[in-house]
């Protein structure tokens, strides 16, 4: 029979009994921990094979905001600088993450500063995730509440057999990198009935590098659906980190709420994408300051070699079918790399495009690129994000060839248009590209 654990509140530090309580689960045989109603103050927690640890009705799970707290939870794959999280589960199966409590993880600790000219926080070098697990099979995390993380939220790395069902993320939305969900080279996966909120990427697939520089596996069969997702970055994103491929990947009956952007691929590292679509979805994409990437785009794949010495995987074989709602920028498909975007296929896309308030929408992004690897003390920029040029304009923001259309096309191979309507506005704004569909010359 499982064996059951409940951990009562605790005035004080409570890692030790928690700990305590998964590992005598797990090493005998298996069952359930239960955080019963009341705040539990932690440090890193290390999740077992065969435990479900619960955090009850009620219950409030807070882990300290100290970074060299998270010492003895530290994981493979460095992200912004970060190599640890608050909790972690290596190697493990049958393990799992549930419960109707929340996870109070502290981002306001880690802000340093306010950057009033992209409008952000200035975030702390180094923050832990609130929750990875890496190398794993058959995982499931469902139900929890998770808020202000300071990084990254949930990441999944290399993990087979993964169901993450009716999880809410909500975020600081001035606070960089936090990113609602990471599946991470990650195979059988499906995400359903959640909601996220947040600064970064909302869901988003990639396929990283390890410590040795190559890529920690591939992301197949993967299925995200009935998700309401508001981001500052993408909300139903591919890449940025695309060292390894990608394959059937569906994207589904989701919506997509006051988001920079809606749907994007972005292939930068060699691994190719193939098979992906997106469908039944409704998006609502506004622009925002030209620091954040991208502004307003209801659909974007780009395919840049963010480094000289390695190209860029292909995109092949990406159906976009039955998408509606408002954009403030544009749909665009731009290949910048020899590898190029093939047979892409947009079905029964009705949009309609408004202008917006900034005007940052009259640009593409092609952000990150080379440029974006490292900013110098002197430079005005933030690694990874972006950095101005001598001009002061943000380098990888280009402008539509005859100003903004409805749809931009470059390096496009095989592209099939069927009942594609774009509403825009009578007459058209300045700086408007007077061609809704806008083709350019190889």
């Amino acid at each position: 029979m499982p064996m059951t654990r409940k951990i009562a509140p605790h005035d004080g530090d409570n890692t030790a009994a928690i700990q305590d309580a998964i590992h005598a689960v797990s090493t005998g045989g298996g069952g359930v921990v239960v955080l019963e109603a009341g705040l539990h103050s932690v440090r890193g927690l290390t999740l077992a094979s065969g435990v479900n640890l619960v955090i009850g009705k009620g219950a409030v799970l807070r882990p300290v905001t100290d970074y060299e707290a998270y010492a003895e939870t530290c994981v493979d794959v460095i992200a912004e600088k970060s190599d640890r999280a608050m909790i972690v589960a290596r190697g493990a199966q049958n393990v799992s993450l549930t419960g109707d409590g929340v996870i109070e993880a502290g981002g306001e600790g880690f802000i340093i500063g306010n950057d009033e000219a992209v409008g952000t926080f200035i975030p702390a070098e180094l923050r832990p995730r609130v929750l990875v697990m890496e190398h794993c099979r058959n995982v499931r995390v469902s139900g929890v509440t998770v808020k202000d993380s300071p990084m990254w939220t949930l990441h999944f790395v290399n993990c087979d057999n993964l169901h993450v069902s009716h999880v809410t993320v909500e975020n600081n939305r001035r606070l960089p990198n936090t990113d609602g969900m990471v599946l991470d080279a990650c195979r059988q996966a499906v995400v359903e009935h959640c909601r996220i909120a947040t600064a970064d990427d909302g869901i988003c697939l990639k396929t990283s590098a390890g410590p040795d520089g190559k890529a920690i596996g591939t992301c197949e069969n993967v299925v995200v659906r009935h998700c309401n997702v508001s981001s500052l970055s993408c909300a139903l994103k591919l890449g940025t980190e695309s060292h390894g491929d990608f394959t059937n990947i569906v994207f589904e009956d989701c919506k997509v709420l006051d988001s920079n952007r809606g749907l994007g691929i972005f292939s930068r590292d060699g691994g190719r994408v193939s098979n992906v679509r997106f469908s039944r979805i409704a998006v609502d994409c506004r622009e925002t300051p030209d620091g954040f990437w991208g502004s307003g785009e209801a659909l974007t794949v780009t395919v840049v070699d963010r480094r000289p010495e390695k190209q860029a995987g292909a995109v092949v074989n990406l159906l976009v079918e039955d998408v509606t709602g408002v954009m403030e920028g544009a749909i665009t498909a731009i290949s910048a790399s020899a590898a190029g975007i093939h047979n892409l296929t947009l079905s029964r896309v009705r949009v309609t495009q408004r202008p917006g308030a900034l005007g940052t929408g009259q640009r593409y992004d092609l952000r990150p690129t080379n440029a974006d690897l490292a900013v110098q003390p002197d430079e005005a920029g933030r690694a990874n994000a972006y950095r101005r040029g001598a001009d002061g304009r943000i380098i990888g923001l280009e402008d539509y060839p005859g100003g903004l259309p409805g749809l931009y096309a470059q390096g496009v191979q095989g592209m099939t248009l069927v009942e594609v309507e774009i509403d825009r506005p009578e007459p058209l704004p300045m700086g408007w590209n007077s061609q809704t569909l806008l083709m350019a010359a190889e």
